[in-house]
């Protein structure tokens, strides 16, 4: 009965010590998110508390009819999120293959993969903006010397999201490598080990045998960085400016919801775009987490 009492005691006080940090947490989370969806409901614009009256859905419904905008942004953010989500994944899992042994000079290398992920993304698109200049960047120089035409890069129309995508998967294929080989190094070796004696080869130890106990470390990486691809916004505002270019070729959801707010101050219209996106990125995770869960299973 002591003992019961104590440990009672003794979770009340945890909770007692937790609940200011929680509290303020919840405070953070909970009052921006219902702010943003009572301004969703009005008619906000030019200020948002000008006097602001209620209509309803309205928003939404201008939102979702937005066939000029609105869902080419939707799109341009599922196609920028995949494609740089899928090569980061496939790159950074063989990186962590490559890297899983020890060899001379390991530490250098993996110091070299942290480089990319220290910069700020304003930097780095500053940086890959020199890089790729259609008159003067290193990037057309290089390609002239293998007989390739210039291109225009970050100034085309077609070319920009791939491009900026590419930009993505240079700056955050590292960190997947290192949360995989995180994952790789805690493996137990006994099971490859045997496989190699049952002469499996390496493709066959590492379909049937790594793969499989890697599942839930890949699994994670890959929501992690999913939703972190959802939301940019830093690299394609500082590339590309408002709008996400001259014919809205790189605007997102991210970017079009910061122009309705700054821009145009379109702040109902603009906080509906933002409920719409959070519960597109809600639905994303549960979509990830599922297959997680069958995948762990």
């Amino acid at each position: 009965m002591a003992t019961m009492t104590f440990e009672r005691s003794n979770r009340r006080l945890r909770w007692l010590m937790l609940a200011p940090a929680l509290g303020f947490v919840g405070l953070m989370i909970i009052f921006p998110l219902l702010f943003t969806l009572n301004l969703s409901l009005t008619d906000a614009f030019g200020a948002v508390n000008a006097g602001n009256s209620y209509h309803g859905v309205r928003n939404y419904a201008d939102a979702l009819a937005d066939g000029r905008r609105f869902w080419p942004a939707v799109w341009r953010t599922v196609f920028f999120t995949i494609g740089a989500v899928v090569i980061e994944t496939v790159l950074g899992l063989a990186i962590a293959m490559l890297l899983r042994r020890p060899f001379r000079g390991m530490r250098i290398v993996r110091s070299i993969l942290m480089v990319p992920l220290l910069a700020t993304p304003v930097a780095i698109g500053i940086l890959w903006l020199l890089i790729l200049d259609p008159t003067n960047g290193i990037a057309n120089h290089l390609l002239g010397g293998l007989g390739i035409a210039p291109q225009e890069f970050l100034g085309s129309v077609s070319q920009s999201l791939p491009v900026l995508m590419l930009i993505d998967v240079w700056q955050w294929t590292p960190m997947m490598a290192l949360l995989l080989l995180a994952g790789l190094s805690t493996l137990p070796e006994e099971p490859e080990e045997a496989a190699r004696v049952d002469g499996a080869t390496a493709w066959q130890r590492f379909r049937f045998v790594v793969l499989p106990m890697l599942m839930t470390t890949l699994m994670t990486a890959l929501v992690l960085r999913a939703v972190d691809a959802l939301k940019t916004f830093d690299i394609l505002y500082a590339t590309k400016g408002p709008g996400g270019g001259s014919d809205f070729e790189v605007e997102t959801l991210n970017v079009y919801a910061y122009g309705l707010t700054f821009d145009y101050q379109e702040y109902g219209l603009a906080s509906a775009v933002l409920v719409l996106f959070t519960l597109f990125i809600i639905g994303v995770v549960v979509l990830l987490r599922r297959r997680s869960g069958k995948a762990s299973a």
